[in-house]
């Protein structure tokens, strides 16, 4: 079969490792990246990529006509959903990077474009296939760890000027949205995934390190109610020292209790199951690595692998447009009883 021919819009970090992906993946062809900044697509000279370039999507809209099949959506955040309307539309399916939207409205407005129009969208969600990810969806949805009682989610890391200076849209409540949504959407992701949804929510937010990032938070506490049953907490913090500390998932069922931790989820910290003896996993993918900060697992290319068999009919998507807006929601119902949103 062909190969799934894609372009990138929004060329910096992440949509240049996008890029990459896509042009050394045997079942996919890179045709253009686009960018509002040209200094951002010389890039494609260092990367050894030789697409064509477009500084705006109205004159990637305007050459490529559907020459691409797929663009993928690495713009900051507060663009994602509007692009992702306007290229659904157009009649290209789309990939959208964490987090899908900046509300749960918007995203909605993306759902109701791919039902219209009949193309697919897919959420970028990478750490769903973290060795420790996989095998914690597994215990629970097997019920090895019987009722879920308690699970607490803590994220601990570091974002001081070093990254806040790198890009004049970090920090931004219009076009970053907040820490929840920036750095921590992936994890609330693995929250929504095994556990399914909340109610009942009670939460803190606080801004204590970044005075200079109005209506922004570095850090929180949140407690719930899982609809399935069980209580939950996430406590989050972007205020840590120098670098990352903690990304766990803690759970306890009324069959044993487990812990999956390190700085980003990536090993089982402890586990004591009833009858169940814990498994050798295979090693996560070291996390992205941005100099100074480092981000979660380094699992982009399952996401485009995923996206050539889905649209090849093969499999389905790994996170669907309705689990993208999900989390979204989640997300804005924390944000929402902490008072950071209306």
């Amino acid at each position: 079969m062909s190969k799934i021919k894609f372009s990138v819009l929004g060329f910096g970090r992440i949509g240049q490792r996008h890029a990459k992906i896509i042009n050394e993946y045997e079942d996919s062809e890179l045709i253009s990246v686009v960018d509002t900044d040209p200094a951002q697509l010389e890039a494609t000279q260092s990367l050894d990529l030789s697409p064509k370039k477009y500084t705006s999507i109205e004159d990637f809209l305007a050459h490529d006509k559907l020459q691409s099949e797929v663009v993928n959506i690495a713009t900051p955040n507060g663009f994602h959903t509007d692009y992702a309307i306007k290229l659904l539309e157009a009649g290209y399916h789309v990939v959208i990077e964490k987090p899908m939207g900046l509300s749960l409205e918007s995203c909605e407005k993306v759902l109701s474009t791919m039902i219209e129009t009949g193309k697919q969208a897919f959420v970028v969600k990478q750490n769903r296939y973290s060795p420790p990810s996989l095998w914690l969806k597994e215990v629970v949805s097997e019920n090895i760890l019987g009722e879920i009682l308690m699970v607490q989610t803590n994220c601990y890391w570091n974002r001081d000027q070093r990254y806040y200076s790198t890009s004049d849209w970090r920090g931004t409540r219009y076009l970053d949205g907040g820490a929840l949504f920036t750095q921590f959407s992936h994890f609330i992701d693995l929250l929504y995934w095994v556990f399914g949804d909340i109610k009942n929510v009670k939460s803190v937010i606080k801004n204590f390190t970044h005075p200079d990032l109005e209506n922004f938070d570095d850090s929180g506490f949140a407690q719930f109610e899982f609809l399935k049953g069980g209580i939950g907490s996430l406590n989050y913090s972007t205020s840590c020292w120098d670098k990352n500390m903690e990304s766990s998932i803690t759970v306890v069922g009324t069959k044993g209790s487990l812990k999956v931790g390190g700085q980003y989820m990536n090993e089982i910290e402890y586990c004591h199951i009833e009858n169940y003896e814990k498994p050798d996993l295979p090693e996560t993918n070291p996390p992205n690595d941005y100099g100074p900060y480092k981000g979660s697992a380094a699992n982009h290319h399952y996401v485009i692998e995923n996206v050539v068999n889905a649209l090849k009919g093969q499999e389905s998507a790994t996170t669907n447009v309705f689990e993208g807006m999900k989390v979204v929601g989640f997300i804005e119902k924390i944000y929402r009883a902490g008072g950071f949103i209306k």
